[in-house]
């Protein structure tokens, strides 16, 4: 995966790494459950038994977002939960427009799990005429033709693209164009965009491609 642009949060100690960025959502999620379960506190140990990691590389990295434990008692979870999602600023909410609305776009857009981590698809966007002015759970579905004039009236700076690989970079080029400052490109193709924009690529692909050279070695 490449990261164009600077989207690390900082702290009293400066940039956050990456590797902690990536690590952290994972963290919340094993903190959330325990919540459920009824568990108030947790060691870093734990964590680290959990995640098969070392105990002190799970304290570094949540030292960056300013949370301590405590001897003997180790974090409070409540206060886990609280800070790292502040730190990740998904108790705010960031809209996106969504390009490519096909199978794996509406499975975005369907899925509230994108809310509830501060993401909001406002609309989708398409070539297709028999997508286009059809509503995917709420989220009207226009042509690549009206996205000029509807960035200008819906606030958006996160750009999806799910679109074929062929279209990714013409896509991405009209996303910047027109305003998006960071793209989610869900395909495998690379996009080229200036240095001041944020680029994450997630391809399923490239995942699969992993998960079945491991299986079958």
């Amino acid at each position: 995966m490449k990261v164009r642009g600077n989207n690390n949060h900082k702290n009293e100690g400066g940039q956050v790494p990456e590797p902690t960025l990536r690590r952290l959502p994972g963290y919340l999620s094993y903190f959330k459950s325990l919540k459920i379960n009824g568990i108030e506190h947790v060691s870093s140990s734990q964590i680290a038994s959990t995640f098969n990691m070392d105990a002190t590389l799970v304290t570094k990295d949540l030292s960056h977002t300013g949370i301590k434990g405590r001897t003997k008692i180790g974090y409070n979870v409540d206060k886990l939960i609280e800070t790292i999602i502040v730190f990740l600023d998904f108790n705010t909410h960031e809209n996106a427009f969504l390009f490519g609305v096909g199978n794996l776009g509406k499975a975005l857009i369907n899925y509230d799990g994108l809310k509830h981590y501060g993401l909001k698809i406002v609309a989708g966007f398409d070539i297709d005429p028999k997508v286009i002015q059809t509503t995917v759970k709420d989220v009207k579905v226009y042509g690549v033709d009206d996205f000029r004039d509807l960035s200008r009236k819906i606030p958006a700076r996160i750009g999806i693209i799910t679109t074929p690989d062929s279209k990714a970079q013409e896509t991405a080029d009209y996303m910047v164009a027109w305003g998006i400052k960071a793209i989610w490109n869900f395909t495998p193709q690379s996009i080229k965009v200036p240095d001041n924009i944020v680029v994450e690529n997630t391809s399923i692909y490239s995942d699969l491609a992993v998960i079945l050279n491991k299986l079958n070695k």
